[in-house]
């Protein structure tokens, strides 16, 4: 079994324009379209059997919509596990917070850096307080460009909410990967290994890998910046055990969204 625990999904009148505007964001090509039958092709071709799907909200405007079809998406498609959106200046968060568990979502995608708010503003910790026991949160973290995402910020979080299940994407901090151990490594949260192997190298992924445990890991895509079916390659290009193999592929995965 192999789950992606990291893929942006978008409406396929829209999806161009989206990945469009992750490529400008990040100034590299995305590998693929961002829709939805993309993304089913790629696992079909590449026995990836599960994908958890999301998309962040950029304004508060379009947290209802992007959550109505995320969900609406996941309950068509039995590959998909859907996770919601917030965002900082939204109104009535904890009703939404509801809502999204009444539509099936299994957690919550934020990205700071795109949406503009430090992981640790002051108007966030409300939210956290309302996730804290109740949904995971994957935090797009690290990006040496901007202050949003770094990874002694969600320390910060993760000391005042010890009940937040968090998953820290790209090993905790991309670009960032030595600052996020500094911070990350003796605190409670998650990682994965979407948009990092290039550019860590396979030995200091698999340090990394090593020195955090893999039991602390998730194998993501993050397409569709990336191929899946690259990605997986790529990983089990790696130098680890069987049983790492198959933690970070599925079953750290599986436990997460079971409540662990």
């Amino acid at each position: 079994m192999v789950i992606d625990f990291h893929a942006h999904i978008y409406p396929e009148k829209i999806a161009a324009k989206a990945a469009a505007s992750i490529s400008g964001f990040y100034a590299i090509p995305v590998s693929k379209a961002g829709t939805v039958e993309c993304l089913l092709e790629c696992g079909r071709r590449d026995g990836i059997g599960r994908f958890v799907v999301f998309s962040a909200a950029a304004v508060p405007g379009q947290v209802q919509s992007i959550n109505n079809y995320i969900a609406e998406t996941a309950a068509v498609h039995g590959e998909f596990t859907g996770f919601g959106t917030l965002h900082r200046d939204m109104q009535n968060p904890g009703a939404e917070i509801r809502r999204i568990t009444d539509l099936g979502l299994k957690g919550i995608k934020l990205h700071p850096d795109m949406q503009r708010f430090n992981i640790d503003d002051e108007k966030m910790m409300d939210i956290y307080a309302l996730l804290e026991g109740r949904l995971p949160v994957i935090f797009h973290t690290g990006d040496y460009r901007y202050p949003y995402s770094h990874p002694a910020r969600l320390a910060r979080v993760l000391d005042q909410f010890p009940r937040l299940v968090a998953v820290a994407a790209h090993f905790g901090g991309w670009s960032l990967f030595d600052l996020a151990l500094e911070y990350l490594r003796d605190r409670f949260c998650y990682f994965d290994v979407s948009s990092s192997i290039p550019f860590l190298g396979a030995s200091r992924a698999e340090e990394l890998i090593h020195i955090y445990g893999a039991e602390r890991f998730l194998f993501g895509s993050d397409y569709p910046m990336w191929d899946p079916g690259s990605c997986l390659r790529e990983f089990m290009g790696l130098n680890l055990s069987d049983g790492e193999q198959e933690l970070i592929l599925w079953k750290n995965a599986m436990r997460l969204l079971d409540g662990g």
